[in-house]
């Protein structure tokens, strides 16, 4: 929809010049209260707004920052976006937000969207794809930040905010080995990714050191499918698992499936502990004990250090968000 109104539209009905109305709405010490008053006025009664589009031309600047993620149809990204966008709108900042779907090349296109649109700042979790942050790096030597969050690469010299993955999985091993858990089924998410090799050596170690006669079974489901089928497999076997451990909420959605559909009895044949942005596992019954990754929390953290990229800060920091443990009823 066309704007319907400009600045000299405004200049034409005062009889003023388009500076003196440009400045009288900036409030220019220059300028009379009396003709600031006026232009105000007949500003409001038009619904004139600023041309933001033009001003970004004309600064190069913009309060637009972007966020891409695999999808938007996770929770816990979900709330990582409505976290974000609360204290954006706090800052006088609006959001772009893209997905990539799982594809780097998709990640690729979505970046050169977002450098048109003139970002100021990008809030991005990496595809499992993608093991090349070049073109990331690239925004930064444009002097626009990047905060990588939840999935971050590898690379030491970039921003990043992280789950407590090593400390999460930690925990839950720990959950399992004081129920005398013997014999698990451990499931986790694409193997490339840094968040699922911390926290699947985390917690394989946790149970060599302190349980080293436990069994326990890694699987690498992508996703609730994938879960669900492998969950099936082992639920078949003569000696079934006496818990389970999900490294996310979609995992343990597909894990749950097979265990109401094999109407296996829980805690009391098998266990299930998750790592959780916190409300799928009260969905089920019983409700899930769950090592708490908030993604809102998440959002709090990644918008902070944001802003103290914008203003300046050119240091490179990883900042760990805590976790802790939520009991349910499934130990």
């Amino acid at each position: 929809m066309a704007q319907t109104s400009t600045l000299k539209q405004l200049a034409q009905i005062l009889n003023m010049s388009i500076s003196t109305v440009s400045r009288a709405l900036k409030n220019h010490p220059d300028i009379a209260e009396k003709t600031k008053q006026k232009v105000r006025e007949l500003a409001a009664s038009l619904e004139y707004e600023p041309n933001a589009y033009a001003i970004q031309l004309r600064t190069n600047v913009s309060n637009v920052l972007g966020i891409m993620i695999p999808t938007i149809t996770n929770f816990f990204y979900d709330t990582f976006i409505a976290s974000v966008e609360e204290e954006a709108r706090k800052a006088g900042y609006s959001l772009l937000i893209m997905q990539s779907g799982e594809s780097s090349e998709l990640e690729l296109n979505n970046l050169k969207l977002l450098k048109k649109n003139r970002i100021s700042g990008l809030f991005v979790a990496v595809t499992k794809e993608n093991n090349d942050i070049s073109a990331f790096e690239k925004l930064e030597e444009q002097n626009i930040p990047v905060v990588y969050i939840d999935r971050v690469p590898h690379a030491d010299n970039c921003n990043k905010i992280c789950l407590a993955d090593t400390e999460s999985a930690t925990m839950a091993a720990h959950a399992l080995i004081q129920h005398n858990k013997k014999n698990i089924l451990a499931l986790f998410g694409y193997p490339n990714l840094t968040i699922t090799e911390k926290r699947l050596a985390a917690f394989t170690q946790t149970i060599n050191e302190y349980a080293p006669k436990t069994k326990v079974h890694c699987r690498f489901p992508d996703q609730t499918k994938a879960a669900k089928k492998e969950t099936s497999h082992f639920l078949n076997a003569q000696q079934k698992p006496d818990a389970i451990f999900c490294m996310g909420d979609q995992i343990l959605m597909g894990a749950m499936q097979a265990l109401y559909e094999k109407q296996i009895d829980i805690p009391t044949q098998t266990a299930v502990i998750s790592i959780s942005n916190g409300f799928i596992p009260t969905l089920f019954k019983p409700t899930i004990t769950y090592i708490e990754t908030s993604g809102q929390k998440l959002g709090k953290y990644a918008f902070k250090r944001m802003m103290e990229c914008l203003n300046g800060d050119t240091s490179f920091k990883e900042i760990v968000v805590p976790s802790i443990l939520v009991q349910g009823q499934s130990l």
